[in-house]
């Protein structure tokens, strides 16, 4: 299982909907002992957002520490693809099925970069099952298993589909944070032709909306796009014409660059709605705060290797959603870099038998990079 496109093939085939446990584990597993790779797989959490199975991977001890991270976990492959998502196949030059790019290729690509990169220094793979879902006890349960057994990576990287035309033209060195703000203003219901008896919630909350979609959170920066608040749902679930209802309801998201942390922006939406509706629940989650990993060392090595296999020199950029890379980069400086991302959660999601090959080359290249003792 040292080829990539016959592991990737061997994970592609077990069916790993987030939150992914079980076979694709096993086949995971499997490959990496043979390698020399001590496997500690675990289970984290409870329902609602568990169990969440994961696993770390270590090889090796002292010297640099090197880890790469990914999720086996993939989105509902929905219907209409041509060949099962979960019966891979290779059709023409692509090898298909759900999660080749979003990224179980990947995965695979490391695995084989590693089979060719001799032992010096610490190797770990950090992997969940629960990236494409709530991610509560998925790398935020690996990264607390690691502290407990003191194992702290030098540099990290994250396997995240980051190319976008050809494999290799983008890095991701950021990404910027995420939170969802929920908005229930009470009313009184009541008859429409007797509005004194009632009390109305929707102008208030149209005030409250009409004053959030004015802010300007800031005009960006060098390296991040501007923050953006998009109202996501508007709800009042009234059936009735005649009568003025009980309440009304909306949903906020908020992309955030490094500007901002997700409990002040809350704090923030909270006192805007709440001026014009004093007795609103207001209740926010943030997904991640935004992160920066600026250029330096190990964003220069992963651009190096990049452009002795194939010529590109990539674009540093922290365009995109959010990844378990938002937990990651506390540990240390974390990077994202994988394969061509035009098909991820798509239909017929599929990836270029020929990037396997030359990813787990780049693959092998950055490890032996980073774990070379000269520097």
């Amino acid at each position: 299982m040292t080829d990539p496109l016959a592991l990737a093939a061997a994970l592609l085939g077990c069916e790993s909907v987030t939150p992914a446990r079980g076979n694709v584990f096993d086949v995971l597993e499997a490959a990496l002992v043979p390698l020399g790779f001590a496997v500690d797989r675990f289970v984290a959490g409870a329902a609602p957002d568990g169990p969440v199975e994961n696993l770390l991977a270590v090889r090796g001890s002292g010297g640099r520490h090197f880890a790469f991270a990914g999720h086996l976990d993939v989105v509902p492959p929905g219907d209409g693809w041509t060949s099962g998502a979960f019966a891979p196949e290779v059709r023409g030059d692509l090898l298909y099925g759900r999660g080749a790019v979003d990224m179980k290729g990947a995965i695979a690509a490391f695995v084989a970069a590693a089979a060719r990169v001799e032992t010096a220094g610490t190797t770990s793979l950090i992997i969940t099952g629960d990236e494409e879902g709530p991610a509560t006890y998925g790398t935020r349960a690996l990264i607390d298993r690691m502290a407990a057994r003191g194992l702290r990576p030098d540099a990290c990287l994250v396997g995240e589909p980051t190319s976008t035309t050809r494999l290799g033209d983008m890095i991701k060195i950021g990404r910027r944070g995420s939170v969802n703000i929920w908005i229930d203003v009470p009313g009184r219901q009541g008859h429409v032709a007797y509005p004194h008896l009632a009390d109305n919630p929707i102008p208030r909350l149209v005030a409250a909306l009409t004053e959030i979609d004015g802010i300007v959170l800031d005009e960006g920066t060098d390296w991040f796009q501007p923050s953006n608040i998009e109202i996501t749902d508007l709800a009042v679930g009234n059936q009735a014409t005649n009568v003025i209802p009980a309440k009304a309801s909306a949903r906020l998201s908020i992309r955030f660059n490094d500007c901002h942390q997700g409990s002040a922006l809350i704090d923030r939406i909270t006192a805007v709605v709440r001026r014009h509706a004093p007795e609103t629940r207001v209740e926010g989650k943030v997904s991640g705060e935004a992160f920066l990993t600026p250029p330096g060392a190990l964003s220069a090595s992963v651009a190096d290797a990049i452009t002795a296999r194939t010529g590109i020199v990539p674009e540093l950029s922290t365009t995109g959603g959010t990844s378990d890379a938002r937990f990651l980069s506390a540990l240390c400086p974390t990077v994202e870099f994988g394969l061509v991302n035009a098909t991820m959660h798509k239909l017929d999601e599929a990836v270029a038998v020929a990037d396997l090959y030359l990813l787990a080359d780049i693959y092998a290249d950055i490890l032996g990079r980073a774990l070379d003792p000269r520097g």
